[in-house]
């Protein structure tokens, strides 16, 4: 249930979302990928969220025009992947299920869906393939669908056609991977005016596939997107694993695209084959000094819930910050990373009845770790070392007493998190404000990004203005505890 129409004035749309009942969803009707999405719970904040699509969908697409749908509760995200040709003939290669999501961003998709009935598969490929015989669609397309997952498993009375987006999606390889097709080679045989290559008798599912997005951005700081050179960028194939990727070493990731660099896909013979082996190749991928999702992902293909095939669009809202949280490496590596960095003679540090074991200290990430060594007098190095775990990459370095850490600006110092475009300023210098209070909007990655107050006080400096661009770590504005 939900409006599309032409008449877009907010408080046209504001009595709609009324009628149609909170929660509801607001979506630009060019929009995807997540952006120009925004969920609202009741109609205090309807304007805010509006106007927020609305910009997002004006950078990213062009066009400003939303649509109001009701919210489901328990959404899994179920699509369909079409294909036509111009001879009138039009087939189903199955289904995707896309429920893994933060922010409406799809993380993690598979083929098939998990709970997927043989009867649940032919009534909602069929209304698929119906959906697309309607328009006399040629080409790649997808028929996505809302199914509520509030049974457990997906019931075709209980789903609900959401859109269509005429054009291949970022996870058709888990559709090629269970179907042995080249998508793309159908879409070039189609333009080309061929037939398709198979009639949907000779279609079949083969195993199990999932894909993992890898962003750049760092979880542990609320996803926020990250840039600079790819000095290292090595993504693990596992067992036959599958990479698709756009960029590779010693590329530069800036802040004017989305924030997607690489796909991993894995194929098995069932699901928890699939799941284990992509989990493989993400603990095998090492990036740096750019920060990725890679830990997150391996959090989350390890989540009870998703191992079990339980999963909705809710459950990273729920539990997403255990899955964000920064890991720490092992003691094991940490002691194979700082052996490494030792000086490699016959007999480092060797004297005659000395302990077996020493310490040395090290910067890791900037922070000071004192670590255990077999041998005695070990001396610390002059040059730093970069080591891998868990898909995470980290710097160890010399410690020195004299060492610098890279600072901020003081409490209160609010500062950009990244290269982007200040596009709305909410307070003024003098404002008293609350924590959590929105105090300007920065665009970055196609993405808007809103710092607010750390706590109650008084804007003692602004030096944000709309439009202007800013650099990472510049002071934007500073908060200051209001004297009594």
């Amino acid at each position: 249930p939900g409006y599309m129409g032409e008449n877009q004035e907010p408080d046209f749309l504001a009595a709609e979302a009324e009628t149609i009942g909170y929660p509801v969803l607001i979506k630009a009707v060019a929009g995807g990928g997540g952006k120009g999405m925004r969920k609202v719970e009741d109609a205090a904040d309807f304007a805010d969220a509006l106007a927020s699509c609305q910009r997002e969908a004006t950078a990213s697409f062009g066009n400003a025009h939303v649509l109001i749908e009701k919210y489901i509760l328990t959404p899994r995200h179920i699509e369909v992947q079409v294909f036509g040709d111009t001879h009138g003939n039009i087939v189903h290669l199955f289904e995707r299920d896309c429920s893994l999501q933060r922010r409406h961003q799809k993380v993690i998709e598979e083929a098939p869906a998990p709970g997927m009935t043989d009867y649940s598969r032919a009534m909602i490929c069929a209304a698929a393939v119906k959906a697309a015989k309607a328009v006399d669609y040629v080409g790649a397309g997808t028929i996505e669908f809302i199914a509520d997952a509030s049974k457990g498993y997906i019931d075709p009375d209980h789903v609900w056609f959401m859109e269509m987006n005429t054009r291949l999606q970022v996870e058709h390889p888990v559709t090629e991977e269970i179907t042995g097709v080249d998508l793309v080679e159908w879409q070039l045989r189609v333009a080309s005016g061929e037939a398709l290559p198979l009639a949907q008798e000779e279609l079949s599912i083969t195993g199990w596939a999932m894909e993992a997005r890898l962003y750049a951005e760092d979880p542990a700081k609320g996803f926020l997107p990250s840039i600079g050179r790819l000095d290292l960028f090595q993504l693990g194939e596992g067992m036959g694993g599958r990479i698709d990727t756009g960029v590779s070493e010693g590329a530069e990731v800036t802040p004017f695209y989305d924030p997607m660099i690489a796909k991993l896909i894995a194929h098995g013979d069932d699901r928890d084959e699939a799941r284990a082996l992509l989990s493989d190749m993400l603990h095998e991928s090492a990036v740096w000094p750019v920060r990725t999702n890679a830990a997150f992902l391996i959090n989350a293909l390890a989540h009870p819930q998703f191992a079990a095939g339980e999963v909705d669009t809710g459950l990273i809202g729920r539990d997403g910050d255990a899955m964000a949280a920064p890991p720490a490496p092992s003691p094991e590596a940490l002691t194979r990373a700082a052996m490494a960095m030792v000086p490699r003679t016959p007999h480092p540090g060797f004297r005659l009845n000395a302990d077996a074991r020493c310490s040395a200290t090290f910067l890791l990430d900037g922070e000071r770790v004192d670590v255990a060594l077999q041998g005695d007098g070990a001396e610390c190095p002059s040059s730093s070392l970069l080591f891998s775990e868990q898909g995470t990459v980290w710097q160890i370095a010399p410690f020195r007493y004299d060492a610098r850490l890279g600072g901020s600006a003081g409490d209160g110092a609010i500062l950009s998190p990244m290269p982007g475009r200040i596009i709305a300023v909410m307070v003024a210098a003098g404002d008293v404000v609350t924590k959590g209070q929105k105090l300007l909007t920065l665009e970055a990655m196609k993405m808007e990004h809103t710092l607010v107050a750390p706590f109650d006080g008084v804007v003692a400096e602004l030096n944000a203005k709309t439009g202007a661009q800013v650099q990472v770590e510049a002071l934007l504005a500073r908060i200051e505890i209001q004297a009594a």
